[in-house]
């Protein structure tokens, strides 16, 4: 990734609105599995200790401290039942950011939302004390945000972001082995990309699903993407490998582009599905704030 011509905090700053980040503390990360934290934060986990909310009940073990046996559930059924209580407890955020040259096209550009929907969930997930890195990837390179925590944060991450340029081929699983490779803890992982990668998205998910990650994928497509207005006879270059290709672009090749968009889009859904990755497709259209406070909610990420 090369760095963006005035980088700097100014770059950060314009990603997200000051009224937009207020919004958004107001918010926090969704989790759909049980981790075990390394510091308390401000989130609720599902993971059971003694803790502040009740959480359930289970049978009274040999060993069990007696103060949490529930004497009026004793009276009722007869039997030594304990109480158990969620725990607050930090969140491990991952936040996987495509660069590739490819993220360029869109009005604005696939990055720049791609930017500023990891701008946003990084956020929420500092406001609420959780842990959150970020690593930007493209062919076989890297950058790397080490873990964050606390709100104070927020200027590294958003200034991490702003300098972002695109560059370099889409190497999905490569990229996603690597970043596994180096996770020492299980949380949850975020994959902002567009998905153009000759060699198919399904080897990065299956690692995911392999090492247990819970998975969060954001599809970022350009609006042109989605329906091309295009016609006649053209040269169409591909900007990442520079490969192009004469067409003539006519009523029947819209169609079958049409065809094949869809039939790339429904396999990608079945895919997530069947191996339990929430998914979310979204254009450069949609305005960030409607994706993070909408979208993202209904779709189970935020509450």
């Amino acid at each position: 990734m090369a760095p963006s011509t005035g980088a700097g905090p100014e770059a950060g700053r314009r990603l997200l609105a000051p009224e937009f980040l207020q919004k958004l503390e107001t918010l926090s990360l969704l989790s759909r599995k049980r981790f075990r934290g390394a510091q308390r934060g401000d989130r609720r986990s599902l993971a059971r200790g003694r803790g502040l909310e009740f959480d359930d009940y289970r049978a009274y073990q040999l060993g069990d401290d007696y103060r949490y046996i529930d004497w009026n559930v004793v009276s009722r059924l007869d039997r030594f039942f304990v109480k158990m209580f969620s725990e607050e407890e930090d969140l491990d955020v991952s936040l996987m950011v495509d660069t590739s040259r490819s993220m360029a096209a869109g009005r604005p550009s696939k990055l720049l939302l791609a930017t500023q929907l990891a701008a946003a969930i990084g956020y929420i997930g500092l406001t609420n004390l959780d842990r959150v890195g970020v690593t930007a990837f493209a062919s076989t390179t890297a950058s790397r945000l080490d873990r964050l925590r606390s709100r104070a944060r927020a200027v590294d991450l958003l200034e991490f972001l702003g300098r972002l340029e695109p560059s370099g081929e889409t190497h999905l699983g490569l990229a996603m082995r690597r970043h596994l490779a180096t996770s020492r803890r299980r949380g949850l992982l975020v994959l902002l990309s567009d998905l153009f990668d000759p060699r198919g998205y399904e080897p990065a998910l299956l690692l995911c699903r392999h090492h247990r990650v819970q998975t969060f994928l954001i599809h970022v497509l350009a609006e042109e993407e989605l329906s091309p207005r295009i016609a006649g006879d053209l040269r169409l270059v591909d900007v990442e490998t520079q490969q192009a290709v004469e067409v003539t672009v006519d009523a029947e090749a819209v169609r079958a582009y049409a065809a094949a968009r869809d039939a790339f889009f429904h396999g990608i859904e079945r895919f997530c599905f069947r191996h339990g990755i929430d998914y979310l497709r979204t254009s450069t259209a949609v305005p960030v704030e409607t994706l993070v406070l909408r979208w993202l909610r209904q779709g189970g990420l935020l509450q």
